[in-house]
């Protein structure tokens, strides 16, 4: 949960973590840092076979992450092996696993600490979910309404500093895909976010920010 008052991340912050999470909105990639996640430092050959794919494939998914900063690499004798980039985005998984707690009533996934795999088609739907709002814009209305609650187009389009038309187009998107509601109230309609992975990860992204030192580092 954000605290009130919070306030909205910088462009150049936010423009990363944006690239960040539209990377990893891929059912394959989700599915590899999960396994990161709760295996820990893992070979190519031991995600390779966990995921049942082509060992090239995996390979150059890991290399590809690495560029993104959400996986590092060590070599240990003749292997290399991979592991999750610090807390982030190891956070989003935290976050997952909640999410899924509550949804099914797996009270396990509620404990703090708990790792383990969630199901396969959870991870897949995550993912595909991911894609529909890994944007900068939406990400952006996300975060704002995130921070302060329902808002009219005006008001999102200036906090945002993008055009109310423009505004408008996004948030029919978002409403069309669930992740905003609107309301009437008199002649304004005011747009509000809804729960689910859209709201925790802008939740996770801002939770990891908060916690660095050096906010270079994110």
């Amino acid at each position: 949960m954000i605290q009130k008052g919070t306030q909205q991340l910088p462009p150049e912050i936010m423009k990363r973590a944006v690239q960040g999470i539209g990377y990893i909105g891929h059912p394959l990639r989700l599915r590899i840092l999960e396994f990161l996640d709760v295996q820990g430092a893992s070979s190519v050959s031991e995600i390779t076979k966990n995921m049942n794919e082509e060992q090239a494939i995996i390979s150059q998914s890991l290399k590809k992450m690495r560029d993104m900063k959400l996986v590092k690499s060590q070599r240990k004798g003749i292997f290399v092996y991979y592991d999750i980039n610090e807390e982030y985005p190891a956070s989003v998984f935290v976050c997952l696993r909640k999410l899924y707690g509550y949804m099914t009533d797996s009270f396990h996934f509620l404990q703090d600490g708990f790792k383990a795999l969630l199901p396969s088609d959870y991870t897949m739907m995550t993912a595909n979910r991911i894609k529909l709002f890994a944007n900068w814009d939406k990400m952006r209305i996300l975060e704002y309404l995130t921070l302060n609650g329902p808002q009219c187009v005006c008001e999102i389009a200036e906090a945002i500093n993008s055009p109310s038309l423009k505004v408008s187009q996004y948030l029919k998107r978002l409403k069309d895909d669930g992740f905003v509601i609107c309301q009437k109230e008199g002649r304004f309609v005011r747009y509000n976010i809804t729960s689910g992975i859209h709201k925790t990860i802008i939740e996770c992204i801002h939770h990891r920010y908060d916690l660095l030192k050096n906010k270079e580092d994110f």
